[in-house]
């Protein structure tokens, strides 16, 4: 019986974890990898070459990521969700100041302040599920 239980609760977790949507991911949150902010470096300038999470490189003369590009992307980006506990997501943990609930860890600065900045809140949305449908942008 206990077995069952703990069947039924995992099969319940599954259900209530967020799909994550290509169409959101490629209009909404992809263009944050390639922005500028102020003194910081573009999260591609780092996330293209020597990172364990790795963007693709833009084609020559590309200003964003043709389809096959984003979503090598996307998978390389949903791995840096954790399903099991989404605020404790890489994504939405590295670059955040850590007074505003990140985490110590990002080499790259921290490029967020608070969890109202309105990038933040568009990974926060994607991690949760958001899709591009849904979307009032």
């Amino acid at each position: 019986m206990r077995l069952v239980l703990l069947m039924i609760a995992s099969a319940a977790a599954v259900v209530a974890q967020p799909s994550l949507d290509f169409e959101f991911f490629k209009s909404r949150v992809q263009p944050i990898f390639l922005a500028k902010r102020g003194d910081h470096a573009r999260c591609y300038a780092c996330h293209s070459i020597g990172t364990p999470y790795r963007l693709q490189r833009l084609s020559p003369g590309a200003a964003t990521w043709n389809d096959e590009q984003s979503r090598k992307n996307f998978a390389a980006t949903v791995n840096m969700i954790n399903l099991g506990d989404l605020d404790a997501s890489p994504l939405l943990i590295y670059a955040l100041e850590e007074k505003a609930g990140g985490n110590h860890f990002h080499p790259g600065g921290k490029h967020w302040d608070s969890k109202n900045a309105p990038e933040w809140r568009t990974l926060n949305e994607w991690a949760h599920g958001q899709k591009a449908a849904e979307s009032s942008h």
